[in-house]
């Protein structure tokens, strides 16, 4: 997915699908296919062109492919040899343009599930996206450990034995990631000696989970879990890691999270951030010059009069108290006091006038849908008669996904 990009990827329900009959349904979903194919190619360009080593592609790139009531084969859809050859040509520019992709799949793929049938979705799943893999060049399969269901050793057990059910092209290219939850580095790192499965180590998943492995020494580890250039997994938590959830993704990767013993080595590192190709580019940046960037951020006032007044600024808190006390703008000045009731995050100040524009054209119903989303205000206090001592802004966790 992308941010800022106008880069698509299409969908649909089984829900719509079985509405219909069986040709137009066929006829859809070829549509849909064929769209994502293109699309597929466009998000390969952009990273190309842009610098980005690795893309994730979509689990639902082929919509709804294993349904058990709408699913279908690709010799079913109208344009299923046409779609194949599109697929065919990501693949070609992958290899062309030295890019790398992988799959994830949806969290409904749980291979040491007790229940079989929840077993056979996930290998009729891993085997739908295996067969795209193979048209595209995509060599990593991600998955989680699944469940520990009262008992992590049989659980760990089942996960390698249902390994055996899988073809040899899905098998290639599996590898399992740890969690914030249930499975550390520790956990799976015997199960990956065991099976030749890599591990691909999620370094926010183990700050939140720890198992007693430093990052140096769960990363030394992973990294020999790997044939091929090892994968690994980035992101930053929204309220900091003191916050009361720590796994929530920022929109942005603090540029500090990145582990020192990453630096210089050559692996793939999956950005996890909702800000997207933005994210990647803002980290790439600070990286490079060694210091955070400033994140600048658009927002949303509420003034004395009910009117909405949207900003830019780089710092949230000097900022709305220099609106209260009337040094920050004229329109403000007479409409006191303010009252903060949204905010969103951008990685460069450009983006940020960018984004205020677009705001500032919204319709005032479409700008008080904005400001619903988020609830920044505190509604027990009356629209507008809030004080300003009421609205407490954290400096370093205030990204809200727009």
């Amino acid at each position: 997915m992308f941010r800022d990009e106008p880069i698509k990827f299409v969908t649909t329900t089984a829900t719509a699908i079985c509405r219909m009959n069986r040709p137009d349904a066929l006829a859809k979903l070829s549509r849909l296919c064929m769209e994502n194919a293109d699309a597929l190619l466009a998000a390969l360009q952009f990273c190309a062109n842009h610098g980005i080593g690795c893309f994730r592609v979509n689990s639902q790139i082929l919509p709804i492919k294993t349904h058990p009531t709408c699913g279908y084969s690709m010799s079913e859809l109208p344009d299923g040899e046409e779609i194949i050859r599109r697929f065919r040509e990501c693949g070609k520019f992958v290899k062309k343009h030295k890019l790398r992709t992988c799959f994830h799949p949806d969290q409904f793929v749980v291979m040491n599930s007790p229940r079989l049938d929840v077993v056979e979705k996930s290998v009729q799943e891993l085997e739908y996206q295996a067969e795209v893999a193979e048209w595209i060049g995509v060599d990593v399969i991600n998955i989680h450990g699944g469940g520990a269901y009262g008992d992590k050793p049989k659980a760990l057990a089942d996960f390698a034995r249902n390994l055996d059910r899988l073809s040899a092209r899905a098998r290639s290219r599996l590898t399992v990631e740890n969690d914030d939850k249930i499975f550390t580095p520790a956990d799976l790192l015997p199960i990956c000696k065991a099976t030749g499965i890599p591990l691909v180590y999620d370094v926010h998943h183990h700050r939140c989970n720890p198992d007693g492995l430093s990052v140096e020494q769960a990363t030394k580890k992973a990294l020999a879990t790997w044939n091929r250039e090892p994968m690994f997994h980035l992101s930053s938590p929204i309220e900091g890691w003191d916050g009361p959830k720590p796994e929530r993704h920022h929109d942005f990767i603090d540029v500090n999270d990145f582990p020192d013993c990453w630096r210089r080595k050559k692996i793939t590192v999956e950005v996890e951030a909702k800000a997207k190709e933005v994210a990647v580019e803002k980290l790439r940046t600070e990286l490079k010059n060694g210091e955070p960037e400033t994140t600048w951020f658009v927002y949303i006032l509420r003034c004395a009069d009910g009117s909405l007044y949207t900003g830019i600024t780089n710092d949230v808190p000097r900022r709305l108290e220099q609106h209260n006390t009337g040094t920050a703008s004229r329109y403000t000045r007479s409409r006191l006091p303010v009252v903060l009731v949204y905010q969103e995050a951008q990685a460069t100040q450009s983006l940020a006038l960018k984004r205020e524009l677009a705001i500032k054209a919204l319709s005032r119903k479409a700008k008080e849908s904005l400001v619903r989303s988020v609830g920044l205000a505190d509604k027990k206090a009356g629209p507008f008669k809030m004080e300003v001592e009421s609205i407490k802004v954290e400096r370093a966790a205030t990204a809200i996904q727009q």
